[in-house]
């Protein structure tokens, strides 16, 4: 009886260890995955769903269609960047918290050092006239990228004329009256949910399983994860300093800001220009020039405005204080991301078994159209035109170009773009290294 307990304690423990070598080849195997996904997720938030789409789905089969789907459904309801959340669901879905870290780190980090070195390269050379003339051609691509997503999204998206109505009604209250934007968002979820559309409910599965000390767990565990590192920064420099006015205005940014990366660079825009003064209107979509040239997510934009934000605080070291007020955006944007996602997966089968969830998604997906389209009707003012008035009647204020500052170079290399990228279905690289070096050549033969 003692040799066959011991042959069969033999026997589990090979099962164990073949058990485990398949997990960490598993792992290992998703880890490169990831890797490869973080270093080809160019294009923005649109591109970046569809890549995911084809390798998780379609490629390795690791998440059905109807998971693919309801995941990104939760993740666009969620605030902060779509893409990345999606990536850091779908590596918890298939290896736990530590499969959503990899792939939530490796959809960013590539992307993040990039965007870094171009904000050093943009700081000391950005008004160098050959390097603004390059970011002409980028910003004219950009417009078009921006009204591409808008047009996908829509025929997505609005398929009732309720979702119409409240994508209309969106961008007059953002463009027109100032309405913040998680006030609009607030309004399209509860209207959603008071008014769904007729759906078919699905079973919830074994939600009633999930431990709710679990729960407060995570969300305590990932809450001290995301403010602790902020809050010694404000111990550090003092409350006043740019570094902690970046940490509190990025932490702010990252709870209110649902609907995605356009959502975001919609509200973050108008603030970061209009209220604080961190950065020029050109100098902003110089930023969203760099983020779409580089892999990752778009809202990697935020590690631009922190750079250019804290570069002056120190005359003695101004790089150095740049890199801290980057590493403070991006620690603000992406950190609070793990928490939403780690808190809410375990229930992600909830929206499939909620008619009002359902409808509350449906709605603010047709807000957050309305707000997309603010962006681009703002981006393409201070892009096409030089000089930008304001008009203001009672509660209407509007931003009105100046028809005789038109810049007509700036407006070719848009049109130019729009065929590329819609007619010619150039990729997004593409484009925008022609769209540059058309710049740089105008710029030449001007001189």
């Amino acid at each position: 009886w003692g040799s066959r307990q011991a042959a069969g304690a033999s026997d589990v423990g090979r099962v164990c260890g073949a058990i485990a070598a398949s997990l960490s080849g598993a792992f290992a195997d998703a880890t490169r995955v990831w890797a490869r996904v973080g270093w080809l997720s160019f294009g923005g938030p649109t591109a970046q769903i569809a890549l995911m789409h084809r390798v998780l789905v379609s490629e390795r089969g690791w998440l059905t269609e109807d998971e693919y789907l309801d995941a990104l459904g939760f993740c666009m309801l969620l605030p902060g960047p779509e893409a990345m959340q999606l990536a850091t669901y779908a590596g918890w879905k298939l290896h736990g918290v530590r499969g959503g870290l990899v792939a939530g780190l490796l959809f960013v980090a590539p992307g993040a050092l990039v965007v870094l070195a171009l904000s050093v390269v943009y700081a000391a050379f950005g008004q160098v006239p050959l390097v603004q003339a390059a970011f002409r051609g980028i910003q004219a691509a950009v417009l078009v990228l921006v009204v591409e997503a808008l047009l996908r999204i829509a025929r997505r998206a609005l398929t009732h004329t309720r979702q119409w109505v409240v994508a209309a009604t969106s961008f007059v209250a953002i463009f027109a009256l100032s309405v913040p934007f998680p006030l609009i968002v607030l309004g399209a979820g509860l209207l959603g949910a008071a008014w769904p559309l007729a759906r078919t409910p699905q079973p919830a599965g074994a939600l009633t399983s999930i431990p709710w000390r679990a729960t407060l767990r995570t969300v305590a565990l990932w809450t001290a994860v995301w403010t602790l590192p902020l809050l010694g920064v404000v111990a550090v420099f003092g409350p006043r300093h740019i570094l902690s006015q970046l940490a509190w205005f990025f932490s702010k940014l990252a709870m209110v800001t649902f609907g995605g990366a356009y959502a975001v660079l919609a509200y973050m825009s108008q603030d970061v220009v209009g209220r604080h003064g961190w950065l020029t209107a050109r100098q902003m979509l110089d930023g969203l020039g760099l983020a779409e040239t580089t892999p990752g997510p778009l809202i990697l934009v935020t590690e631009f405005v922190g750079f250019l934000a804290a570069h002056g605080a120190s005359p003695a070291a101004p790089c150095g204080y740049g890199v801290l007020g980057a590493g403070v955006a991006l620690w603000a944007t992406f950190a609070p991301c793990f928490l939403w996602v780690f808190t809410g997966a375990p229930y992600i089968a909830l929206l499939r078994s909620r008619p009002r969830l359902q409808g509350a998604l449906t709605s603010i997906t047709a807000a957050v159209l309305g707000v997309i389209l603010n962006l681009a009707v703002w981006f393409a003012i201070h892009v096409l035109f030089s000089n930008v008035d304001s008009w203001r009647a009672g509660p209407v204020q509007l931003a009105v170009p100046v028809p005789a500052t038109l810049e007509l170079r700036t407006l070719g290399l848009a049109v130019a773009s729009g065929v590329m990228l819609l007619l010619l279905r150039w990729s997004v690289h593409r484009t925008l290294l022609v769209t540059a070096a058309a710049a740089l050549l105008v710029e030449f033969l001007a001189r």
